[in-house]
């Protein structure tokens, strides 16, 4: 076994309360883009840059516009959960993981199983009436054709993300804080670390085990016990 491997493994076996916080790269071995690497969402062209499309304003002004880049970028049909996934999914019926603190909102997580998912930036998976409130599942935003409408009030449907100009939910935050204080292990994973607020929630981790996990550097590597370079899904596939 790498040695790298070996002392990430050693780290969580004498490890009781673990969180996991990751971001895009976790998701790529599963066929969605991320955002911000060379090939990523932010690095392709289109009439508008990515950032401003899934801002809160343009949604307002051009919500058509927005609808077509979100079925065109977004949404990846039938992606599954990869080994990163199933392992975090694993260590938590095991006991041993208390949270994942994710900036993903594709919904696998739960797909593979994890049941305690702190979703940073909202999901995919869920959508509502801007008008109403009225609940709508992903498969009635993902059919409809140019902006899904509400079949109750005739209001605008969305997404259930945090869209740019719009604050990260309270009660989610909250919560992140909580575990990060009380982990005595972190895993940081395939995230920039680039996005804030949702970055900075790792400096509440006081715990023994720093351990990160990305495929370039991160501003956060220098206080790291233990830095990986590499994908996810690989590192964690060689853990038991």
């Amino acid at each position: 076994m790498d040695e790298k491997i070996e002392k990430l493994q050693n780290m969580l076996d004498e490890s009781q309360r673990v969180v996991f916080f990751g971001g895009a790269g976790v998701s790529t071995e599963s066929g969605i883009p991320d955002f911000r690497s060379v090939d990523g969402l932010y690095n392709q062209k289109y009439e508008y840059p990515p950032e401003e499309i899934l801002s809160r304003s343009f949604f307002d002004r051009y919500p058509d516009e927005f609808y077509r880049f979100y079925r065109d970028k977004l949404i990846v049909r039938g992606a599954k959960p990869n080994a990163a996934h199933l392992f975090l999914a694993e260590l938590e019926r095991r006991g041993k993981l208390r949270c994942v603190i994710t900036q993903n909102i594709d919904g696998l997580h739960q797909a593979a199983g994890s049941q305690n998912v702190l979703e940073l930036h909202g999901t995919l998976l869920k959508n509502y009436c801007v008008q109403c409130g009225k609940r709508f599942d992903a498969a009635y935003v993902q059919d409809a054709s140019g902006t899904p409408r509400c079949d109750k009030c005739g209001g605008i449907v969305r997404p259930d993300i945090v869209l740019y100009e719009e604050g990260l939910d309270g009660d989610v935050l909250t919560r992140a804080v909580t575990e990060l204080t009380r982990a005595d292990m972190l895993i940081i994973g395939g995230t920039s670390l680039a996005v804030y607020p949702a970055a900075g929630l790792i400096h509440y981790f006081r715990g023994k085990h720093l351990a990160l996990i990305n495929k370039s550097p991160t501003p956060m590597d220098s206080l790291a016990e233990l830095v990986i370079p590499g994908k996810i899904g690989q590192v964690f596939s060689q853990l038991h």
